[in-house]
């Protein structure tokens, strides 16, 4: 990775010396290893242990706590909790300003007393999904359609040459560890999460996750990789009722068809192309042979399973905020500690260690860790083999020999035009056309187009009338319908009902009375499209894409190249008889996995 360290950065860091074998990247990694763990006081490998949020400051400043959260100061987190690991926070500032943001941080943690360098990570930033919790809109980055997206093309060169910009980007600004792949199953449809997998099919998103993690990790972990950390283990998407478990209603995860094993089967493939971490999710088993606490809780899962059964030696890093309750954004917010409710804080560090996990996620309490070692509730010895894995993994990274960023190029790479001209091309490509009666698309270059809910300026190929009365064929482009949930935290999940309203559906009822009538439906999860598909003449539906690429491909300018990643249901009715672990289990769906027509 080509880098400038600043001129007032400490030298500390990357400066070899005979006394301290860990920094001289001639000697045998786990040799560096052993040499910077024996030197790590307790306090010290605790603070490894934890990783929360972080912001940019004001003007690319290092900032102090956020108000409304738990979040710490910059500058407490690394000089009084010794903490190294961060997960950017909301949007980003512009490349140049990020990354030198990224180089105040690392010249920060180089000034401690063993100038452990930081390992920034990230939710997913490349596509469409704004949620404080789950992903960031692209900004300044390339943008591409959501994963959804990238599974309805089926190419996992694709998805392999997505993961290997979206990696050339991140090292730009010094982002080194990915909070993704999430390869959940979308197999009960009404769950919220849906967008940001790679559909419902076990096969397929085995064969599209190897690719993803090759482009960002390369063959294997060094230098130019991002980390993978791939999740939610053993499998996020039968949630009870489709509910999410970021809240307490959602917490039970169910397999009324007993397929715990679909779920898993991507992990496997995951785990075979050499996935780097591992985040379980928040849920618990119900029902099952399993303990029911939440899977981070759960000795069978992450040492029976991930690491006996699947052999599994990486980093496990809890899904965030399983320890504390507090503020999140100004609203309460209540630890996920599912099945465990009743334990104190002590007690859940001290579950979550036992059951195999290394790192807690959205928490800085290392405190506790180091109350259970000095009460003898959790040996050091037991501690070391979480943090050898934790420096293992910045030993691979590169960190050490240099942690910081060329400020000048990252502009030049982030957003760079062949990069942001691919997440182009695919939105355009995964437009998933599923009706069109009469060949009403592509839209002939002298017909008169009324148009609700997309913007066609600055677009040709088409005529555009104010009045519907004029127009040869309608256009109305419709986002998925979802119930508006409460509070700034739970309206971003997209959860609840899957049924268009009915005004809305008798407004595309009068329109397509009146004229062909092309209806367009953004899909963050399968919803009924049944009373739409009676009557447009045209069914087109996106899983990410601008204004423009839809505008493209209406036209005829760009040709719909994807195929369903799910089946569609026939009614919400079907959806509440299937069992939400069982793949394709939906009575007489309106669409299956794999449609997709072609002009």
């Amino acid at each position: 990775m080509t880098s400038t360290t600043p001129s007032t950065s400490s030298s500390s860091s990357t400066t070899p010396s005979t006394d301290e074998p860990y920094r001289d990247p001639a000697v045998p990694l786990e040799d560096r290893v052993t040499d910077l763990l024996d030197r790590m006081t307790i306090e010290e490998k605790a603070g490894l242990m934890f990783q929360h949020m972080i912001v940019v400051g004001e003007d690319g400043e290092l900032a102090g706590p956020v108000p409304g959260t738990t979040i710490p100061g910059t500058v407490e987190a690394v000089d009084d909790l010794h903490m190294t690991h961060f997960n950017l926070l909301g949007p980003a500032p512009e490349p140049a300003q990020l990354a030198a943001w990224h180089n105040r941080l690392q010249e920060r943690a180089a000034a401690t007393r063993l100038g452990i360098p930081v390992t920034l990570s990230t939710d997913p930033r490349h596509h469409f999904t704004e949620n404080l919790g789950t992903a960031a809109a692209a900004g300044a980055f390339s943008q591409w359609p959501e994963t959804l997206g990238l599974a309805a093309l089926r190419d996992a060169q694709l998805v392999e040459r997505f993961a290997d910009i979206a990696r050339q980007e991140y090292l730009a600004v010094g982002l080194r560890a990915a909070l993704h792949p999430q390869i959940d199953l979308s197999t009960e449809y009404r769950w919220s999460r849906i967008s940001g997998t790679f559909g419902e099919d076990a096969d397929l998103t085995g064969e599209l996750v190897a690719a993803y993690i090759r482009g960002f990790q390369g063959a294997e972990l060094g230098p130019e990789s991002v980390s993978t950390m791939t999740k939610h283990f053993p499998g996020g998407g039968p949630q009870k009722d489709g509910e999410d478990p970021h809240f307490p209603y959602g917490r039970e995860q169910v397999y009324p068809a007993g397929r715990f094993e679909y779920h898993l089967a991507p992990f496997r493939k995951a785990l075979a192309a050499g996935a780097s971490q591992i985040m379980p999710y928040y849920g618990m088993p119900i029902d099952t042979e399993l303990e029911e606490v939440a899977f981070a809780f759960n000795r069978q899962v992450i040492t029976g399973l991930l690491r006996e059964e699947l052999g599994f030696d990486g980093i496990v890093c809890t899904d965030w905020g399983l320890i504390t309750d507090g503020l999140l954004f100004g609203e309460p917010a209540v630890a996920r500690a599912w099945g465990v409710e009743h334990l104190d804080e002590l007690s859940r560090v001290q579950r979550i260690i036992e059951a195999g996990c290394d790192q807690f996620g959205g928490e800085s309490r290392p405190e506790l860790v180091i109350e259970l070692v000095r009460t003898g509730r959790v040996t050091e010895e037991r501690i070391d083999v979480s943090v050898r894995r934790l420096l293992r993994e910045k030993f691979r990274l590169g960190l050490f020999e240099d942690p910081y960023v060329d400020v000048d190029r990252a502009p030049e790479v982030v957003g760079r035009a062949d990069f942001v001209a691919a997440g182009e091309a695919a939105q355009r490509a995964a437009l998933t056309l599923l009706r069109n009666e009469g060949a009403v698309l592509p839209l002939s270059a002298d017909a008169r187009v009324w148009v609700e809910g997309l913007d066609t300026s600055g677009s040709s190929g088409a005529d555009v009338v104010d009045d519907l009365s004029d127009a040869d064929v309608a256009v109305i482009r419709l986002r998925a319908p979802y119930d508006e949930r409460p509070g700034r935290f739970e309206s971003m999940f997209h959860a609840g009902s899957i049924d268009f309203p009915e005004a809305t559906i008798a407004h595309v009822r009068d329109v397509a009375a009146q004229v062909p009538t092309v209806v367009v439906v953004y899909l963050d999860r399968p919803v009924v499209l049944s009373p739409l598909a009676e009557v447009a003449s045209a069914l087109v539906v996106e899983f990410g894409a601008s204004d423009a690429a839809v505008t493209d491909v209406l036209v005829g300018a760009a040709e719909p190249q994807g195929a369903l990643p799910f089946d569609l249901p026939r009614s919400t009715a079907a959806v509440v008889a299937s069992p939400s672990d069982a793949p394709f289990s939906t009575a007489d769906p309106l669409h299956r996995f794999g449609d997709g027509l072609r002009y």
